[in-house]
């Protein structure tokens, strides 16, 4: 009896080994894909570090900024003259300024960034996770289903998109940002479920498909097991051009009025500048509308370097040249 209850706490033991061998298997597994070899990659592609260091930089603004950068407020230059145009040009304590009401526009920069970086990544989720699902499933299904996702996706591609956007906008007033984020996504996916459907078609003809097949693999593992990882760069470098549009059309919708003035952004500076300060017809005011341009330009910079590095990233052949 006692040799029984011996036999039952070793193999009691020898599970136990086994399942901490493979949660650390597992660990060492994530560390590696998501921390070394992400890492090996910034530090061979200069583009890409100088990209990801601006990204950081951004993220670093829209997270942490808002606290340690004093609220924007009207009459904060030092000396306040009467309300008229530019009369705080950039100085050592504002370095970018203050525009006609004595707001710091630096302030203004900072916190207006939390607000368009989560429009431009919630933009990019779902027209990313649009795009996959639609062109995921027409180009594996194929047939009737095929059909009917691709006429659905040739009428949203025939929608002008601006005008769209414009009358949406113009009817919802939304200032949530994933109600913003969905609307920017309306039209946007249906260029890139044509592609993925396109990828899709090449890569379930391949010899390892046709195996995963005959092996009696269910449609899940093939989907997301032998496809999915053979479109992660391609899909990984749409979001990034999904999250670029979306920063673009936000700030110009911002701009144009059709979205409501309800916190601090970019795209409201610009439409401040214009309209307000004249920036556009006196040098004199130049600096607050070049302010939330070169936030753009920036960020815009920052992701397009970034996407360098991506392909090397996600992509199996070339991870392995690591």
């Amino acid at each position: 009896m006692a040799r029984v209850e011996k036999v039952k706490k070793i193999k009691s033991d020898i599970m136990e080994t086994m399942a901490l061998l493979s949660r650390k298997t597992v660990i060492k597994e994530i560390i590696h894909d998501w921390v070394i070899v992400p890492g090996k990659v910034l530090i061979k592609n200069k583009k890409a570090f100088v990209g990801f260091l601006i990204l950081m930089f951004y993220i670093f603004m829209a997270t942490i900024g808002p606290y340690i950068t004093p609220y924007p407020r009207s009459f904060t230059c030092p000396i306040y003259l009467k309300p008229t145009l530019l009369k705080w040009p950039p100085s050592l304590e504002h370095p970018l300024g203050c525009d006609y009401f004595g707001k710091d526009i630096w302030a203004q920069i900072v916190w207006g960034a939390p607000i368009v970086l989560k429009i431009a990544f919630i933009a990019g989720l779902i027209t990313t996770l649009v795009g996959i699902t639609i062109g995921m499933i027409a180009g594996f299904k194929g047939g009737i289903v095929d059909s009917i996702l691709m006429s659905l996706t040739d009428i949203v591609m025939t929608i002008p998109g601006l005008p769209l956007l414009i009358v949406l906008a113009s009817v919802i007033r939304a200032s949530d940002p994933w109600v913003i984020g969905l609307m920017l996504s309306v039209t946007a996916w249906a260029g890139l479920a044509r592609s993925i459907r396109s990828q899709v078609l090449s890569i379930k003809e391949r010899e390892f498909i046709e195996a995963a097949k005959a092996l009696g693999l269910s449609t899940g593992h093939i989907v997301f097991k032998e496809i999915m990882p053979n479109l992660m760069s391609y899909i990984a470098i749409n979001f990034i051009f999904a999250t670029t549009g979306a920063i673009y059309a936000s700030v110009g919708l911002y701009f144009l009025g059709v979205l409501p003035f309800t916190s601090f952004n970019w795209g409201i500076m610009l439409n401040m500048a214009y309209a307000q300060a004249g920036a556009l017809h006196s040098i004199n005011t130049i600096h607050y509308i070049l302010a939330p341009i070169l936030a753009v330009i920036g960020l815009q910079v920052g992701l397009i370097l970034f996407s360098y590095a991506v392909d090397e990233m996600f992509n199996p052949r070339l991870r392995t040249e690591l």
